[in-house]
């Protein structure tokens, strides 16, 4: 029976990508610790549980719809056809009962942050939730996956404050832009599939150099943003050392890809980006409690 429940929870951690909460989270640790900073308010353990509770919810919610409704189109491209769902690991029911049992525990959880959160919960579901179906009508479907990940550092902000700043807002568009970057890179695998199926992204409009040109202009906004970011808030050393290697990182991987040359997409999508997301999150952090903790 344990050796089942475990097999079962490791198919759905597989199902949403667990893994991939990588990119998102530490942007949202940087909303929730910017929200310290300025607000001046002690450290809780039981909010930024919540906060972390929030995350994985959602994006539960939001990667099981995008299994859910890819299932017919998944089945057919030899590189996804692998995943639970088409494979016959996780039943398509299942998978939306699992979506929706995560929306209703992410807007519960919000109830317990604050009323503007709780408000706001249902908007961000949309936002979340709606990615999966814009790649059937528009190739701008990769800024709003990268919409749908921008909402964790201000997410994370109005959980501690109630109320918008400029600043949380700002690494909210470094992340829009960031993973729009790279999702089109990530795009690049399917190019022939998605023209086949009609199906809409950067590549397919533009063609794979054009895509990747397109990503480096798109990378370009969210290290200026970065930069700006920094700059307006008189950051330290520590910050100017992170988002150095971020940027760095950033630009690495558009050496790893070539238009002739996909091998290199997985390296430059998740290991590359995931290391670029923590490293910031450390020393931006870190930039930010060090007068307090230290």
């Amino acid at each position: 029976m344990i050796k089942k429940t475990k097999k079962k929870v490791k198919n759905y951690l597989s199902l949403v990508k667990f893994s991939h909460t990588i990119f998102a989270m530490p942007f949202a640790f940087i909303g929730y610790f910017l929200a310290l900073h300025q607000s001046e308010s002690s450290f809780s353990w039981k909010l930024f549980i919540l906060v972390v509770l929030c995350m994985i919810f959602a994006r539960n919610a939001a990667m099981a719809f995008n299994r859910f409704i890819d299932r017919e189109i998944d089945i057919k491209n030899p590189r996804t056809a692998i995943r639970e769902i088409p494979a016959g690991i996780i039943r398509a029911k299942s998978a939306l009962l699992f979506v929706m049992i995560n929306s209703v525990l992410f807007i519960a959880t919000t109830y317990f942050i604050n009323e503007l959160t709780f408000k706001l919960s249902p908007v961000a579901l949309l936002i979340i939730l709606g990615y999966s179906l814009t790649k059937k009508f528009t190739a701008l479907c990769h800024l709003i996956l990268g919409l749908g990940l921008s909402l964790a550092p201000i997410g994370a902000y109005l959980a501690v404050t109630g109320k918008f700043d400029l600043l949380p807002v700002l690494y909210s568009f470094v992340v829009l832009f960031w993973v729009s970057g790279f999702d089109i890179i990530y795009a690049l695998q399917d190019l022939d599939f998605d023209k086949e199926e009609e199906l809409k992204s950067f590549p397919v409009f533009f063609g794979k150099r054009g895509a990747l040109n397109a990503s480096i202009l798109i990378h370009i906004l969210s290290a200026s943003i970065t930069i700006f970011a920094g700059y307006i808030e008189h950051f330290g050393i520590l910050y100017w050392i992170g988002s150095s290697l971020f940027i760095g990182l950033l630009f690495y991987q558009h050496t790893l890809v070539k238009p002739n040359d996909l091998s290199k997409v997985n390296l430059a999508f998740f290991t590359t980006n995931g290391i670029a997301s923590v490293i910031f999150a450390l020393f931006t952090i870190t930039e930010l409690v060090k007068d307090s903790w230290f």
